[in-house]
């Protein structure tokens, strides 16, 4: 699977887990020179706390367009920092 922003590939898994339709992507596999965390959070019941990073590729910012659960609930302890993507980032 490949997370594609602004015509560039910001993480790319075969080893990527889905749930509730999204694809959670190894740590490893993030390139993380794309990424700033940002103070936004929000909470899943079942998943825990989750942390948000801005997507930035050739000059262009997609806010909050990544999550991760650094510490998720015993529960969701397969995705512990996974990243998800939304907000017109292309999964394929």
């Amino acid at each position: 699977m490949k997370a594609t922003w602004n015509g560039t590939v910001v993480a790319e898994s075969d080893k990527t887990i889905v749930i509730e339709g999204n694809h959670y992507f190894p740590p490893d596999s993030v390139k993380w020179d794309y990424f700033e965390k940002t103070d936004h959070t929000s909470v899943c019941p079942w998943k825990g706390n989750a942390i948000y990073y801005n997507i930035t590729v050739n000059g262009e910012k997609n806010d909050n367009a990544a999550w991760s659960y650094p510490e998720p609930k015993e529960a969701a302890k397969e995705i512990k920092g996974y990243v998800a993507f939304w907000k017109g980032v292309e999964i394929t």
